[in-house]
């Protein structure tokens, strides 16, 4: 037993990908089992992620979740920001170009568009809960674009761990909300070609959101989305600890 648990603390990465390999598999088929495909396999599988990172940092008293155990330890490196962003870059490859210039100005300010909104409701919610300060709002507000815009927006303008870990709680929330939702809704809003994609994900900017949401509507769709979401992603880590910031420094004082 020794020798296996030795064997797989030294292959931590490959461990990872088994694990995760093997969750999706279980949760593509929860999907079609018990939601008949209405609810996406990958929406389940971020809530199956989070009650077992819950549960690993219950267990450990760590702050990692499963990869504080040392053989999941892995996980730490598969869901780090380097192959997230891997992911996201080789998805917006399967991109046609054509396609993006006729999305024109529409395309453009469904990106600036979606961080104002999502930035001014989340930095309006975080005030409602209390936290009234610029450095809480901003990187609430930051989060409620996307879970990655909130830390690189907290950490620039020096909020503290909780809040940090509030706006990531607020991003994955409109991740899920986004990938359950979107096959709902895109019946009635016309989400059925690549330019009705390339706006929506710029105005959801959850890039995990709006590939597993489009992957669930029409799996041509996805690299559309994901490209605008892309997009946002960077816009919002450039405008949230900037312009944002200094913009709630001068309404809240």
């Amino acid at each position: 037993m020794d020798l296996i648990v030795s064997v797989f603390e030294r292959n931590d990465l490959l461990v990872a990908f088994v694990v995760i390999g093997g969750l999706m598999m279980v949760s593509g088929w929860l999907s079609k089992t018990m939601t008949r495909g209405r609810l996406q396999g990958s929406a389940i599988a971020i809530m199956l992620g989070l009650v077992l990172a819950w549960w690993g940092g219950s267990v450990t008293g760590g702050e990692a979740g499963m990869a504080d155990i040392a053989i999941f330890s892995g996980l730490g490196l598969m869901g780090g920001a380097m192959l997230r962003d891997f992911a996201i870059v080789s998805t917006a490859y399967g991109v046609d170009l054509q396609e993006i210039r006729r999305a024109g100005l529409a395309g453009a300010l469904s990106i600036i568009l979606g961080v104002l909104v999502s930035f001014a409701v989340g930095a309006a919610v975080a005030a409602a809960f209390g936290y009234t300060d610029p450095e809480s709002m901003a990187t609430i507000g930051s989060g409620a674009a996307t879970y990655i815009v909130g830390p690189v927006t907290g950490t620039a303008v020096g909020a503290s761990s909780d809040v940090i870990a509030l706006s990531v709680a607020a991003g994955l929330v409109k991740a899920v909300v986004v990938m359950v939702g979107t096959p709902l809704i895109a019946p009635f809003i016309g989400l059925n070609n690549p330019k009705s994609a390339m706006a929506y994900g710029g105005l959801m900017g959850t890039t995990s959101g709006v590939a597993g949401g489009l992957a669930a509507t029409d799996k041509r769709l996805v690299p559309y989305g994901a490209m605008t979401a892309t997009f946002y992603t960077g816009m919002g880590c450039l405008l949230g600890p900037s312009v944002l910031y200094v913009a709630l420094r001068a309404i809240a004082g």
